[in-house]
């Protein structure tokens, strides 16, 4: 089979394609021959070499993927060659086959596309489990998303307005902002024309966002805490702009403000808790009130390319790595 290796951490140059063995499932993995690929900034920091749960290299990218099943292991029981399916392999998705543990694999309904598959998983997940299992939304709270015109920000979005928030997003792209109203946010700040904690004030009457959102770091999430009301609660869950500085401390103290650094791997053991979220966003796409926003399939031959999209920060959606079926 192709696969796509980072022998050691770089730039673009560090992804390679090479042709090596199928991979053998252990007894309690499942080997799917791929579909599609998800892209997520994780992707480009294990390439990097910067991500916060360093892998061993030489590895093989990428955390989610649809496609069919091959085999399985001898304790692996529910799913059979030939299953659509969906899962969230620990490493290795970039490649035409690949294994994943029967725990994070779910079978796609027949009505949902194989592209679609590949690209909800980590953002709405993330975004899910955010606004419904670290935090418990409720009607009519305010919700603050930064980067409101990315994967994560835009399905945020849409699954805070379905609980009935309201929502105020930050971009710092010009144009970004276009989507993001489209679905459904009240108003979304441009970094680079407003201030986006004078604006939460003011549409809030001085008391700040129950919620707020973060994937940026550094001087964003610095300044979010001025937006979050006493009591509030900030989750975290990136560092695009650069580490959080050393002062969360005192950032949570005046407004007795929670803090959260959340990660999607940290709900997968909880079988119960994980299938939840599947089913609430299946069901939701199902029934039409949840977008996945798709921009690009790219051919695995141009996996480079598909980085270099992800890293200008000027995509609105999602980008995936196509095995060409």
């Amino acid at each position: 089979m192709r696969a796509v290796f980072v022998d050691a951490p770089g730039d673009l140059d560090a992804l390679v394609i090479k042709d090596v063995p199928d991979p053998q499932p252990g007894p309690e993995d499942v080997l799917i021959e791929v579909a599609y690929a998800g892209c997520n900034w994780a992707d480009t920091q294990v390439r990097s070499g910067i991500y916060p749960h360093p892998p061993e290299y030489p590895c093989v990218p990428g955390f989610e993927v649809s496609g069919k099943v091959l085999a399985t292991g001898d304790a692996v029981s529910g799913l059979s060659a030939g299953d659509r399916v969906v899962a969230i392999p620990p490493l290795g998705g970039y490649a035409q086959k690949c294994l994943a543990p029967a725990a994070t694999v779910y079978k796609l309904p027949d009505d949902i596309a194989m592209d679609v598959g590949a690209a909800f998983q980590i953002q709405a997940l993330t975004a899910y489990h955010m606004l419904h299992t670290v935090y418990r939304l409720k009607k009519d709270d305010v919700v603050l998303v930064h980067a409101a015109g990315g994967g994560v920000g835009l399905l945020a979005i849409q699954l805070a307005v379905k609980a009935g928030a309201r929502v105020i997003g930050t971009v710092g792209t010009r144009g970004k902002e276009q989507k993001a109203l489209a679905y459904g946010a009240e108003v979304v700040v441009n970094n680079k024309d407003e201030d986006f904690v004078e604006v939460v004030m003011e549409r809030t009457d001085g008391r700040g966002a129950d919620l707020a959102l973060d994937s940026i770091g550094a001087t964003m999430l610095d300044r979010t805490f001025d937006a979050v009301r006493l009591l509030g609660h900030v989750i975290n869950i990136g560092e695009a702009e650069g580490k959080p500085f050393d002062n969360l401390r005192d950032r949570i103290l005046p407004r007795s403000i929670s803090f959260t650094r959340f990660s999607i791997t940290h709900v997968i053991p909880d079988a119960r808790l994980w299938k939840r979220g599947l089913d609430y966003t299946v069901q939701g796409i199902q029934e039409g009130w949840l977008n996945i926003p798709i921009v690009n399939a790219i051919p695995l031959d141009n996996v480079r390319d598909m980085h270099r999209q992800m890293e200008s920060r000027q995509i609105a959606g999602k980008l995936l790595l196509s095995m060409n079926w």
